[in-house]
């Protein structure tokens, strides 16, 4: 339930956390949008990589959603210390260890392949997603940085529209390469040495995707460390862990976060299980690799959204704005529900477009008038995220024991919730 701000708590808090003077920096705008770009698309091949895994282990659908609670928990555990270590190293030092982080994750999947066995896989993705998450608490606040404080709102969603360029392209060419399969049995076929040898045959696409992203991932490394002293004036207040977790007694902030945790677990349920959902017979009846494509147009939609509400943000309320979306995803989850055919697989991928503004424009309003805390706030705001290591697994489990349809629900209450804090944060901090 929100709470309304107390008003001299308020006060009090806007005189330390004013915002700061934008750093010098001049076009690093454009490595900012990089990052989104590669940890948003490392981030969605998940999506492609679940339904495989699934095939090659037979598991349940909760079973499989265990590699999203794998990836997204990283977030929680990662989250408030990666805030520290990226206030000791710098943002661009930050982003080293994050790249380089991410480069060891994608190395795992090489001893997971030969060993065929599942919880390796787990492993991999969460060294993969520790990289992330220190990746995405240096772009989020560096962002904001970039640029005089009216425009954060608009900036940050233009930024995230880089990190939807990302969610577009790898889950496309990840069907291709990983959903692409030329055998002819399936693992539910196979037993003993014959099943070990078939999961490490089929797996070796995976092994093949993520070593190229480990090649590139050292190379953009490499270019951030020659660049690493370019960020001029950056500034980090001294906090403790209990400052960070103290700002969640602000109510805007706190329900903020909480909205944040529920939106990355709606939106990652949703990807986690749509090529499942979409070959369905009574939805597209569609081969896995054609499904698998299709996921492009679930994350096309955020992406071009979020090109569309960098502009309209900067005329209609932010608050608002986030609230009609919300209704909106709704209304397309319930469409799709109680529906069949093209209808209800479309309906479902354009809940892609009313996903776009949320993460920024939630991020964006929690952490208003932080000023020299904003790295606290990004770090708690990352620990939000491991919502998608909550939401899917929940989903999982209901799609179970009732069906993909009927498990929408639960994304639905998720909506419903960010829709009342656009309405609670309409007015500036």
């Amino acid at each position: 339930m929100a709470l309304a701000p107390d008003l001299s708590a308020s006060a009090a808090l806007d005189e330390t956390t004013a915002d700061t003077a934008q750093v010098d920096a001049p076009g690093l705008n454009t490595f900012v949008f990089a990052l989104f770009f590669i940890f948003g698309g490392i981030t969605s091949l998940n999506d492609v990589i679940i339904p495989k895994l699934k095939e090659l282990f037979t598991l349940s659908f909760l079973e499989a959603s265990l590699v999203q609670f794998c990836f997204f928990i990283a977030y929680a555990v990662v989250g408030i210390p990666g805030a520290r270590l990226v206030k000791r190293l710098g943002y661009m030092r930050g982003a080293v260890a994050g790249l380089l982080t991410m480069m060891a994750g994608c190395l795992l999947f090489i001893p997971a392949s030969q060993t065929a066995l599942f919880p390796m896989f787990l492993f991999a993705y969460f060294i993969l997603a520790t990289g992330v998450v220190l990746v995405q608490i240096v772009a989020n606040p560096l962002i904001s940085l970039l640029g005089p404080a009216r425009t954060t709102h608009s900036r940050l969603t233009f930024a995230q529209a880089f990190n939807s360029l990302g969610t577009t392209i790898f889950p496309y060419f990840g069907a291709i390469l990983i959903l692409g399969s030329l055998a002819t049995v399936s693992a539910d076929q196979l037993t003993g040495a014959e099943l070990a040898a078939y999961r490490t045959a089929e797996s070796q696409a995976i092994v093949n995707g993520y070593l190229g992203l480990a090649t590139a991932l050292a190379i953009v490394a490499g270019v951030v460390w020659l660049f690493r002293n370019r960020l001029k004036g950056e500034k980090h207040e001294r906090t403790s862990l209990a400052d960070g977790l103290a700002l969640l007694k602000r109510p805007r902030f706190g329900y903020g976060a909480a909205c944040i945790f529920l939106y990355v677990g709606a939106e990652v349920a949703i990807g986690t299980f749509i090529v499942n959902y979409l070959m369905q017979a009574d939805v597209l009846a569609i081969p896995e690799q054609q499904a698998g494509k299709l996921i492009s147009l679930y994350w096309g939609g955020a992406l071009i959204g979020r090109f569309i509400g960098s502009a309209v943000l900067r005329m209609v309320s932010p608050g608002l704005l986030l609230a009609g979306v919300a209704a909106g995803a709704i209304t397309l989850l319930a469409l799709s529900a109680n529906s069949a055919g093209t209808l209800a697989g479309y309906s479902l991928l354009a809940v892609g477009l009313m996903n776009a503004i949320m993460f920024p424009t939630i991020f964006s309003l929690a952490c208003e008038k932080l000023g020299p805390r904003a790295a606290d706030g990004s770090g708690i705001i990352n620990v939000a995220i491991c919502g998608g290591a909550v939401v899917p697994v929940l989903y999982g489990a209901l799609a179970d024991a009732t069906s993909l349809a009927f498990a929408l629900v639960l994304p639905a209450v998720c909506y419903a919730i960010i829709a009342g804090f656009g309405i609670f944060a309409r007015k500036p901090a």
